[in-house]
């Protein structure tokens, strides 16, 4: 088992990125192992680490499934929905309400906007 080379933070060579360098240029990795990684120091902390990956070995983005993107507008619905009244609430419910602000706080002077 070889060890990955460490570079610090912001100088990596040319020709790595870290996934979401690639996700911004329209690449994935493909199958591709991790060849080195970023440490960005913390204080009173553990370094902060980002895998890197050759970008002359990386794949394009396969394009969204019409499936994939329904799927996708049905699970954005469903989490702007309220379960008690039933209304599109226009923003996603929150978790610790799990219900839209009018229902949660039917009172106007308990509401928290």
């Amino acid at each position: 088992m070889s060890t990955l080379p460490v570079y610090p933070w912001r100088l990596a060579p040319e020709g790595l990125a870290t996934r979401r360098q690639l996700r911004a240029a329209g690449l994935r990795p493909g199958g591709q192992d991790v060849v080195a990684q970023l440490e960005r120091p913390r204080y009173r902390r553990g370094p902060l680490v980002a895998f890197l990956y050759r970008v002359d070995r990386a794949l394009p983005v396969r394009p969204m499934s019409a499936a994939k993107r329904a799927a996708l507008a049905a699970a954005n619905t469903a989490r702007r929905t309220c379960p008690t009244c039933r209304r599109d609430a226009g923003y996603v419910i929150p978790a610790r309400l799990g219900e839209c602000i009018p229902c949660a706080y039917p009172d106007p002077e308990q509401r928290v906007e």
